[in-house]
Order: C-alpha cells, then sequence, then structure tokens
C-alpha cells in the first residue's frame, strides 16, 4: 500500500528536498497535500507529476490566477487550511512541516490532526508553542520527528533515553564571516552575508547563521524537545559541518553523528525510518574526522550567543519576543536599513524592554495570542530601529 504525504511548504528549500526523495520512490507514495504561499507555478507542477490530489496556494491572487488554471483538472485547490479540514477524513502516514516563521504554526497545529507522524522542520512553532505542538501530538497520538540537522542527529543518539544524559554538543560552522576582521562588520552588506559557506538555505535563514542567532534558537528548540535543562547544552564551531551533534552520557560513553550537508539524508530518514533503503552520499571523510578543528564561540565575534541567557529553562511567550524582533531585524538588514552589527545589538535591547519582561512568566495559550504579541514586536522594533539611525 501507498504511504499518504503531506507537504506544507513544498516550494521551500526543506519542501523540494523532500519532493526529491519521493521523486526517487513514486511507487510507494501518494502525495495528497501540497501547500505554497506565492509560488504557484512550481506548485503546480509538482502537483501534476506526482498527481498530488490537494493543493493550498494562500496568496489570494496567486490562488485565484490557480483556480482557473485547474478548472478541468481533478486537483482540488484551496486558499486555506480551513477548507481543506473539512474534505480530508483519513490519516495521513507521513506529513512534512516545512513552512517558515510563525506562520507555519497554524498550519502544523491543525495537520497534526489529521497525521500519523509529524516531521517538522519549522524552528519558530517548537520554540514559541512547543506546549501547544505537545498538546496536539498527544491528543491526536500522533509521532513527532525533528528534521533540523543537530536535532535529528541529537534524536537518533539519545534513541528515546535522555535520562543519563551529562552534555549535549551543537556544532555551528561560524556561517561566512569566522575569520572576518571585527572592525569590517559594520560594512557587511546582505548579498555577501546570505552566502553560506556549507549549505544551500534561504535568505533569512543565511543569514542567522551569519550572527549565529541560530544556534540560539537550535539551543533553545532542543530543550524544548527533549526536555534537557538548558545549561547542559553547548555549542561549538565546526567549519565543515560534517559532525551534527555530541551527546555525552553519564555512563563514560560519548556518541558522534556525521553525516553530508545535505538535509536530504535528516528528511530521507525521517520518511523511511529503519526500513532497508538506501541513499546516495560520500563515502566517510577521513581527513575531517582528522581534523575536526572544534572551535569554542567568541561571543565578541557573535554577540547573539548571550542572549541564551536571558532565555528561561521552560517556555513562555518571551521566546515569542525573541523571534519576532530577530525576524524583523534580518529583514530590516536586507533591506539595508540597518548594518549586520545592529541585527544582534538592537535585539539584546528589545529584549531587555521593560513592556517584554513580564512575558518570562507568561506560557502560550493559543495561537492568536502568539500571532498578536508577534505583530506587537515588529512594531516597536520598527520604531526602535528607526530611532537608532537618526
Amino acid at each position: 500500500m501507498k504511504k499518504k504525504i503531506a507537504i506544507l511548504g513544498s516550494t521551500g528549500s526543506i519542501g523540494k528536498s523532500t519532493i526529491d526523495i519521493l521523486r526517487k520512490d513514486k511507487k510507494n507514495f501518494d502525495v495528497v497535500l501540497l501547500t505554497t504561499n506565492n509560488n504557484y507555478r512550481e506548485i503546480l507542477k509538482q502537483a501534476k507529476e506526482f498527481k498530488a490530489r490537494n493543493i493550498i496556494i494562500n496568496n489570494k491572487k496567486h490562488y485565484l490566477t490557480s483556480k482557473k488554471k485547474l478548472r478541468n483538472n481533478k486537483i482540488n485547490i484551496f486558499n486555506n487550511f480551513q477548507s481543506f479540514n473539512n474534505k480530508f477524513k483519513s490519516k495521513i502516514d507521513f506529513s512534512m512541516s516545512a513552512i517558515s516563521g510563525l506562520e507555519g504554526l497554524k498550519p502544523t497545529l491543525d495537520l497534526i490532526k489529521f497525521s500519523k507522524t509529524i516531521a517538522i522542520a519549522n524552528k519558530e512553532s517548537i520554540i514559541c508553542a512547543w506546549n501547544l505542538i505537545q498538546q496536539r501530538l498527544n491528543k491526536y497520538k500522533t509521532k513527532f520527528i525533528p528534521v533540523d540537522s543537530e536535532h535529528f542527529s541529537i534524536w537518533s543518539l539519545l534513541d528515546g533515553d535522555k535520562s543519563n544524559v551529562e552534555e549535549v554538543i551543537i556544532t555551528a560552522s561560524g556561517g561566512p564571516f569566522l575569520n572576518l576582521s571585527l572592525n569590517k562588520f559594520k560594512k557587511i552588506k546582505p548579498q555577501i552575508a546570505v552566502n553560506h559557506p556549507n549549505w544551500k538555505m534561504g535568505k533569512k535563514i543565511s543569514i542567522d547563521s551569519a550572527t549565529m542567532m541560530n544556534k540560539v534558537f537550535e539551543v533553545i528548540e532542543a530543550q524544548r524537545i527533549f526536555n534537557i535543562d538548558i545549561n547542559k547544552f553547548k555549542i561549538l564551531i565546526h567549519p565543515k559541518s560534517y559532525v551534527h551533534a555530541i551527546v555525552k552520557f553519564t555512563n563514560g560513553l560519548t556518541k558522534i553523528l556525521v553525516h553530508d550537508t545535505d538535509m536530504k539524508i535528516p528528511i530521507f530518514n525521517s520518511i523511511y525510518g529503519n526500513n532497508n533503503k538506501k541513499i546516495k552520499s560520500s563515502k566517510i571523510n577521513l581527513s575531517i574526522l582528522n581534523n575536526l578543528n572544534f572551535i569554542k564561540v567568541n561571543s565578541t565575534r557573535f554577540p547573539s550567543i548571550k542572549i541564551l541567557r536571558m532565555i528561561p529553562n521552560k517556555i513562555s511567550l518571551y521566546e515569542t519576543i525573541m523571534v519576532s524582533a530577530n525576524d524583523q531585524l534580518v529583514s530590516l538588514f536586507l533591506d539595508g536599513k540597518i548594518n549586520f552589527s545592529d541585527i544582534a545589538r538592537l535585539l539584546k535591547k528589545i529584549m531587555k524592554m521593560n513592556i517584554f519582561m513580564k512575558y518570562k512568566k507568561r506560557v502560550p495559550k493559543n495561537f492568536n495570542e502568539l500571532i498578536n504579541l508577534s505583530k506587537f514586536v515588529r512594531l516597536k522594533t520598527n520604531l526602535l530601529s528607526v530611532r537608532s539611525n537618526q
């Protein structure tokens, strides 16, 4: 029997990698749902190739354009997840949640209800609303798999047992400016900052890698997923990105997980699990293993790393402030309105504002609460950024 598949954000980086894996084994998969926000041409190609029965296009203009194109086609097209909810009755075997940002939270929460297994590659949703996700997972008995390479690695190394964990190390490449002179940071241009040395990623996550804010996110994300004390986590720079996680146990054993810098590897394993399926990958690289070159993080070069000290050990609305302010600051940098060094400086300043400190003790209650707070934070971030440049 074919495995039923859904992909939220099928036209993005993770979505396309998932599509590439399915493409090599079409006979074993039935793609029942694909979604996108703006890239309607790509999703129409994907839907036709895989004979997908349902697609969601959130952009109203592109939805109407696509609806005309599919007038005589058997593909069901929707403008939002609510419309799709009313159509789908049976469980999907495997769902990939690959919509970036808090925009991916609501569709993820909705899709859990219809999924036997859901793989989530959305940092922001897990950081800001893990308690809401967990509630849905438990309610609908849905299995969860983390897809970020670091979290999939930790998940694999723990193998369900976190009772004797002494330390968890997450690695960072150091991004494109690891060896750049500090006095040149203010002159960094967006087109240079988005060029990651090892991974092919979108603009937003590439900037987060350059500031190392992505590692701040990953530590918080891992703490939420695995419920391990945040003080047991450590970040080490590993420029080759060959080692993705190291877990030291109290019994004296230390486990290391390595793989190529290719997101298809964790995605492939999340889809197939322990089945005897093979993915093409490079041979073990002894030259890298013999020269792992781990480096301690320099907080002067990467001041974002200090933000970890400000984050509570249990989930709160404070993380939504961090995520939303960082999102807005990255957008402002990409638009040329602030410089690279301003991202970390202004983020820390925003997070210390009195109006936001109270949220450290407030647990997220629902999606709307998160979105309303996020909008307010983005507005404040814009105002502060304008004043800082006057």
